[in-house]
């Protein structure tokens, strides 16, 4: 939240820590069809995030399988779509953006992948944010970036709530690019994902941690004090993110453990 203050004879405006900060962490749970995302619902998430795991990490689905999933789940759950582990396409980037928003999702999540610098970063985001704003104000835009950058080939994650910041987003997130069974704990330890938090809530950014995260660490990212948790692999039967398929009684354990955190 930004604050405008009194400094002599001058005005400044900084940003308050945390004043943005959920009463709870919500759970986000990621179908890849409308059987998942009813299992999904039926096992209480807060938001139903539809991707395609065949396609990466944050691997877009079709228009009509977000449509399908939108038209069966409640008005009260907002549904997120992801358009990819995008390269440095901005152009590409902004009309699969506005695919997404048309087909019905309240969050559009973007992987940062092909972007290199900084300033590329902010030129493909505020293009995004541009074309989904003025389709619709209140669909929300979610830079993602990725915990394991080093091996990605991608931003330090650090970088990611300036860039945010600085394109008018409305949510930071940090995955895991492989999913090789590694998770974001492996990559940022629960200072840095504390940290994270911290630079995105100072920016008047929610925020959002994911990367084959377990039930175990469900505690560690609330007391971090992560927004959003995202999950896949620990809803799925088997813990299988390609493989196997979200399950109802899976999510129910998640959201149990999320509220009892």
């Amino acid at each position: 939240m930004c604050v405008s203050v009194l400094v002599g004879n001058h005005s400044k405006v900084i940003y308050a820590t945390n004043l943005i900060s959920p009463l709870r962490m919500k759970v986000l749970i990621s179908p890849k069809d409308e059987f998942e995302a009813t299992e999904a619902v039926n096992g209480g998430a807060d938001i139903i995030d539809v991707k395609n795991p065949i396609e990466g990490s944050l691997g877009a689905n079709f228009p009509w399988v977000i449509q399908r999933i939108r038209s069966l789940v409640p008005h009260s759950i907002e549904v997120s779509a992801t358009i990819g582990d995008f390269p440095h396409l901005p152009g590409s980037a902004s009309l699969a953006a506005l695919g997404a928003a048309v087909s019905g999702a309240n969050y559009i999540k973007v992987g940062l992948k092909g972007s290199k610098t900084r300033d590329d970063a902010i030129f493909l985001m505020q293009h995004v944010t541009r074309t989904v704003k003025e389709y619709d104000t209140q669909t929300k835009v979610v830079l993602a970036g990725y915990a394991d950058f080093r091996r990605a080939s991608t931003l330090d994650p650090f970088l990611l709530p300036d860039i945010a910041r600085s394109a008018g987003c409305d949510v930071v997130m940090v995955d895991t690019f492989v999913k090789d069974g590694r998770g974001i704990f492996d990559f940022m330890d629960e200072a840095a994902c504390k940290q994270f938090v911290e630079e995105g809530h100072t920016r008047d950014l929610h925020v959002a941690l994911a990367g084959s995260i377990k039930l175990p660490e469900i505690p560690i990212l609330k007391h971090v004090g992560a927004d959003i948790v995202g999950i896949r692999g620990a809803a799925c039967s088997h813990g299988d993110r390609l493989v196997g398929t979200i399950q109802a009684e899976s999510v129910r354990a998640l959201m149990a453990m999320a509220k009892q955190a």
